[in-house]
């Protein structure tokens, strides 16, 4: 059987793992009010859980960037969805935050394999000109997974109790494991899948057409190298800064709902879907948006950091605008206003590495990018419960404050976003086409 889609194929597996990656983490945040009556927990005891949960999500993105540069895509997603399905099965024996913490770090360092890997994979499958949107299904996969889990662990914890909720939604990742296993046999040179058409687009025309005489040695940096180069870090450094506000709802939203207007788990689940249709719409237009611009001759620099600042001007005036909701509804419109506007800007983010380095050192940078955002998240995950003791109005100004931090990574941090002549170091670049 040969196909010129199979890269799509590959890329929609992802992203329906990466529904499954969701639904698993947020099952304890939208039960969090009956588990915590059940155990005699508080809301700080909650924020030590998330933040055993970035910890190891952090250690977890930079192992498993090395480990997918080493073993490749396929072994990489098998090993992390399996590991975290367990993971997420044995919080239905937890009784006590001990346990909870546990299973929850568990969780955390094998959940964080799926970025890294997904980056990988789009380094791999896809073209420049298609990169962006690419990221941007796999991304729109996550914010699916957080639309269909609020209500889908409701309805299964009114049936199940939360114990036979977490064994049930870790059934889902062995269930996905079946076709991935079936359907990536190999990376897209080797295929048989892959028709030579599809193949020559892939791994890009002129970089196909190719001969050995006028063919330059690929550079392929370990970490230490990718660390040298302003790209790099001005990558980690947005991650840094944006991160915390996807995360901030991510793990927050369900306490918010529940402390701003008294929700219950049945009304957490009606309310805590809407902001992530904003994301999900958000995640592929971004994608889209990049490519478009590519297509009509802007550089691969000049279209990734103005997507990136449209989504800024979006996000930083809804999360002012934020702590003046009134009501439940105005509320979760104007957060899907913000995660709308976050995730064009950081679906071209996470395409970056695969835009500056070679396929085969993009996990690694990847890994490292995501440790930066796990610590950025990490710091407004212990100021939450301090900030937040009146109303939630001083930590949504807090991360509006980050957007502009970001900002100056992409434009002035990193020179300019393009393949790293392996012959003259990127930090060398000028400071054209910003």
């Amino acid at each position: 059987m040969k196909t010129t889609r199979l890269r799509w194929v590959i890329v929609a597996l992802i992203a329906i793992g990466t529904v499954i990656n969701y639904i698993d983490r947020n099952a304890m945040a939208v039960m969090w009010p009956e588990i915590s009556a059940d155990i005699g927990a508080t809301k700080e005891q909650y924020a030590l859980l998330v933040t055993v949960f970035m910890l190891f999500y952090a250690a977890g993105q930079f192992a498993f960037g090395r480990i997918f540069d080493r073993i490749g895509v396929r072994m990489g997603f098998a090993v992390s969805i399996a590991t975290w399905s367990i993971s997420i099965m044995l919080h239905a024996t937890a009784n006590s935050i001990l346990s909870f913490s546990i299973f929850r770090a568990m969780l955390g360092f094998t959940e964080a394999g799926a970025w890294p890997g997904a980056v990988k994979a789009n380094a791999e499958w896809f073209p420049p000109r298609e990169r962006a949107l690419a990221q941007g299904v796999f991304n729109a996969g996550a914010s699916i997974g957080a639309i269909v889990s609020a209500p889908l662990i409701a309805l299964l914890f009114l049936s199940f109790g939360w114990k036979g909720t977490f064994l049930l939604v870790g059934l889902l990742g062995f269930i996905w494991l079946l076709p991935w296993l079936i359907i990536y046999k190999s990376g897209p040179a080797t295929h048989p899948w892959v028709s030579a058409a599809e193949r020559v687009l892939i791994l890009d025309a002129p970089e196909a057409a190719a001969t050995p005489s006028d063919a330059r040695p690929a550079y392929v940096p370990n970490l230490r190298q990718l660390l040298s180069h302003r790209q790099s870090w001005a990558i980690i450094g947005a991650r840094f800064f944006l991160d915390p506000i996807w995360w901030l709802f991510v793990s927050w939203l369900p306490i918010y709902l529940a402390e701003t207007f008294g929700f219950d788990v049945k009304q957490i689940g009606l309310f805590a879907w809407v902001p992530f249709v904003g994301a999900m719409i958000g995640s592929l237009l971004g994608g889209w948006l990049s490519g478009i611009l590519i297509r009509s001759g802007w550089t691969v620099n000049r279209a990734r950091k103005t997507v990136v600042t449209v989504g800024g001007a979006i996000m930083a005036p809804a999360l002012i605008a934020a702590p003046q909701a009134a009501d439940p509804t105005a509320a979760v419109l104007i957060i899907a206003a913000v995660l709308f506007g976050f995730q064009i800007a950081i679906g071209n983010i996470q395409t970056l590495p695969a835009d500056v380095f070679d396929r085969r050192s993009v996990g690694s940078l990847a890994g490292a990018s995501g440790m930066a955002a796990v610590a950025g998240t990490l710091i407004i995950t212990w100021l939450v419960p301090v900030m937040t003791r009146i109303s939630y109005g001083p930590i949504f100004l807090l991360v509006a404050a980050l957007v502009p931090l970001s900002l100056i990574f992409v434009w002035f941090i990193s020179g300019r976003f393009e393949p790293v002549d392996p012959q003259a170091k990127s930090s060398s670049t000028s400071s054209k086409d910003h």
